[in-house]
């Protein structure tokens, strides 16, 4: 298997068992790896840029770090994903939320947080808010809420703290 800045997490590690180690000792964010609830269900739809941006990578620098280690030579700049402009803070965003979320801690209590969130959503109205708070960039579950329609804003507090606010519409 090529690695590719598409290429899913969960096939990856199947495919190159040895580069889950190599991915916890690259950055500390990436141990989450081991949760079972998150490898079961992120790591299938997470991809390498995704992934690539919970650890403050730029995309290529990522894949082709991951690229030498199983001796694949290392991709040209045309191949990136653009990057998405960043965007001032939607007015939406100053309205109280309904519901709030703690990612770390349903995380450790071995919960899965887009099935969390997914149950909270069912239960807001139209213009509610739920707001989740990690200590990591959740761009999986940034990404599946967005195709699923909904409006979704990150904020990026700190290295290990971030606000993802999604706006049932």
């Amino acid at each position: 298997m090529e690695i590719r800045p598409n290429t899913k997490v969960n096939d990856l590690l199947n495919t190159y068992p040895q580069l889950e180690e190599f991915l916890m000792k690259l950055n500390p964010k990436y141990k989450k790896l081991k949760n079972p609830i998150l490898r079961r269900t992120v790591a299938k739809i997470a991809t390498l840029a995704q992934v690539a941006k919970i650890g403050g990578y730029k995309t290529m620098d990522l894949v082709n770090i991951l690229r030498k280690e199983v001796g694949q030579p290392p991709l040209d700049e045309d191949g990136e994903i653009e990057q998405e402009e960043t965007t001032a803070a939607p007015d939406w965003i100053s309205t109280a939320p309904k519901a709030i979320l703690d990612a770390k801690k349903l995380l450790d209590e071995n919960k899965n947080p887009l099935a969390e969130a997914n149950s909270v959503l069912k239960k807001l109205s139209p213009g509610e808010i739920l707001l989740i708070e990690s200590d990591f960039l959740p761009s999986p579950l940034i990404d599946t809420f967005k195709e699923k329609g909904y409006e979704v804003y990150a904020e990026d507090l700190s290295e290990d703290r971030y606000k993802v606010y999604i706006k049932k519409v």
